[in-house]
């Protein structure tokens, strides 16, 4: 679906810049191959003024570029209508961040996609936070594609730790955890004057 909503992105919107963002450029590049096919498969509605292995510009000047997961090397794109990050989980707190100013003059969108993994950092703060995100979660259980028996077989193999994430959607607290993160949220009071500092 982030695919179709990049190449959408691109076809509709002359002009737009589309930015794809993984933890990794291996994984931003296989993402890209997702827009490719795609875009592809529309028999170029477009056409193509330059391709390469991570970008594709089209002759209504929209691009599409695949970043590598450096906050340090993707700074300098600014008026960005799309930016999609996937492996969300996975990204740095500080990646994420650095990327957000770029939409901030365009007013463009943000995607992310991602399985959780744990309690903690701006995928976990976002999926549980008020902040006005549209969340959609599809736990591998309502998948068509993906047989109970290979579920089963998943659970026994993974363990309940890594299953719950990867195939329901689970955000787990570490395993090597001495509080449960429910329980240190319990313990917190608004009433109780910080130590120190304030």
């Amino acid at each position: 679906m982030a695919a179709v909503r990049a190449v959408h992105a691109a076809l509709y919107e002359p002009g737009s810049l589309v930015l794809l963002l993984s933890p990794a450029l291996r994984q931003s590049g296989e993402l890209f191959r997702k827009v490719l096919d795609i875009y592809r498969a529309l028999d170029h509605a477009e056409p193509p003024a330059a391709e390469s292995a991570l970008r594709l510009e089209l002759e209504n000047g929209s691009r599409i570029v695949a970043l590598p997961g450096k906050e340090g090397t993707i700074r300098g794109y600014s008026g960005v209508r799309r930016l999609l990050i996937d492996e969300a989980s996975r990204v740095p707190d500080e990646l994420y961040r650095s990327v957000r100013p770029m939409l901030a003059v365009s007013g463009g969108d943000l995607d992310a996609m991602s399985t959780p993994f744990g309690t903690r950092g701006w995928w976990f703060e976002a999926w549980t936070s008020t902040e006005p995100w549209e969340r959609v979660e599809i736990p591998a259980t309502m998948v068509p594609r993906i047989s109970p028996a290979f579920l089963d077989e998943e659970r026994r193999s993974m363990g309940a730790w890594w299953f719950n994430q990867e195939y329901l959607c689970a955000f787990e607290d570490a395993e090597d955890a001495v509080f449960r993160y429910d329980d240190i949220i319990a313990a917190l009071s608004p009433d109780v004057a910080p130590l120190y500092g304030g």
